[in-house]
């Protein structure tokens, strides 16, 4: 996919044989054609091309006859690839030379004028940009549909309890709604990582040509507009060799395949019959060939995976990248699979997960019973002894750490531990200490911003609600 100096399609030959008397080898031709997967290409192709055509008829590098019978051409194109007539051919490489070559058996010789001013170098930069572009818009519109789920979820459980954890152990009592906004703050903020690379990514190379730029008064600003962009690249060098706004967007969809790998192993864990925190139903779960009991949840196991291909999508790109000097070299014709692939993988991933998180069920008093469980309000115990009896945290620490040794002795929880044993290590203490024992009173207690209060946990839920909306 290049275009070091492209001609006007000869019958029998290639779009560019006129340097050369005698065909490419067969392994020559299988390495080098990408019609194979730059045919998703088309669409974005063909604006390029109908943006492209009237700024060269609008400048007079082509007369307004052969500029509307190009245009009429590449209707009839689009007509075809809607009803699957088009004819792809490995002949001509890539999209752009099989949509030229087709315009060419449609018109004439027009068609020979619509690659004035350009190159296949700017055509398909221009071309992977509108793609990628595209694909940030629906990352964003998907994590928006996930987390509505999220939120929908989070506000019928805003007050049900659940363990938070440190290390995976019992650390202190939270609510299920608290930790479902976690994941909508994370996907927020993938969000906001996509239309960060959207504007960046935002200028439009076409009219750079090969790599130095058009003799012809073209006019870049006309075509960028046309195309949606903010304005034209300001290097033609740069134009036509950048790909970081596709590193950029695989960066944006690996950071997000992690957080969505995150909340999927959680389910994972959730749905074992050792936490039994959740159950999804059989839209998102499988079974087994041998065993008839089983359950599995494969669909959150399956998204899990994702992070590994689209990882592996920016670290193949990064690679392919890291050596190259400036400006097009056709290793940059291994951009387009890792990313369609891993725009693919991160699709299919939220699509599940937004499905997941709106089919799972919370088993309330199992949450509830594990908030308590492994002395989760021992802090609350030295929060009661600084505010209570002004004693320093260390030194409230120390005490709370003796009550969770003693309790551990007898076989009780915090709440169960008798006043005279806690009175043993701190006459101050008084009856009063168990009210924030309890874990819905120790949720209950955490007001500050951002807490787990249940009435911050709705006051989150309807600052994102509005956001959203």
């Amino acid at each position: 996919m290049t275009d070091d100096a492209s001609k006007n399609p000869t019958d029998g030959q290639t779009m560019w044989g006129g340097r050369f008397t005698a065909k490419p080898a067969e392994l020559m031709q299988a390495i080098n054609v990408s019609i194979g997967f730059d045919r998703r290409l088309a669409p974005q192709d063909l604006a390029g091309s109908r943006a492209h055509c009237a700024m060269l008829t609008k400048a007079g590098v082509i007369s307004s006859e052969d500029g509307a019978k190009i245009l009429a051409g590449l209707d009839l194109i689009e007509q075809e690839m809607a009803s699957g007539a088009f004819p792809f051919r490995d002949e001509y490489e890539d999209i752009h030379m099989n949509v030229e070559a087709r315009l060419k058996e449609l018109i004439g010789e027009p068609a020979g004028r619509l690659h004035t001013a350009r190159s296949r170098n700017d055509q398909v930069a221009v071309d992977f940009r509108l793609w990628v572009r595209e694909a940030c818009d629906r990352s964003a519109a998907q994590l928006q549909q996930l987390q509505l789920a999220l939120l929908a979820k989070a506000e019928a459980h805003a007050d049900t309890l659940m363990p938070g954890f440190t290390h995976l152990q019992p650390a202190q009592p939270v609510t299920f709604g608290h930790h479902l906004m976690a994941y909508v703050e994370m996907f927020g903020r993938d969000a906001s990582r996509f239309a960060d690379a959207r504007a960046r990514m935002n200028e439009s190379p076409l009219g750079a040509a090969a790599l130095a730029g058009s003799p012809f008064p073209i006019d870049r600003h006309m075509t960028a507009e046309a195309l949606g962009f903010d304005r034209p690249t300001a290097n033609s060098l740069d134009s036509v060799s950048a790909r970081d706004f596709a590193l950029e967007a695989l960066a944006a969809a690996s950071i997000c395949a992690t957080h969505l790998s995150r909340i999927a192993e959680e389910i994972v864990i959730w749905v074992t019959p050792q936490f039994g925190f959740v159950s999804l139903t059989d839209a998102f779960t499988t079974g087994s060939s041998i065993m008839p009991q089983k359950r599995n949840p494969d669909a959150a196991e399956l998204v899990r995976a994702k992070v590994g291909r689209i990882l592996g999508s920016l670290v193949s790109l990064m690679t392919v990248m890291k050596g190259l000097p400036l400006a097009y070299s056709k290793d940059m014709q291994e951009d387009k699979q890792p990313v369609f692939e891993a725009f693919d993988s991160l699709s299919l991933a939220l699509a599940a997960m937004t499905g997941m998180v709106a089919d799972l069920e919370p088993n309330r008093a199992r949450m509830a019973a594990a908030a308590g469980a492994g002395f989760s309000t021992a802090t609350d115990l030295a929060d009661w002894l600084v505010r209570t009896l002004n004693m320093p945290f260390r030194q409230a620490h120390h005490i709370t750490g003796a009550a969770v040794k003693r309790a551990e002795v007898l076989g009780v929880d915090l709440p169960g531990l008798p006043l005279h044993e806690l009175q043993a290590l701190e006459p101050g203490i008084t009856d009063d200490v168990y009210k924030v024992l309890a874990p819905a009173a120790s949720a209950a207690s955490r007001t500050s911003y951002g807490g787990t209060a249940p009435s911050g946990v709705r006051a989150q839920i309807q600052r994102w609600k509005d956001y959203l909306s």
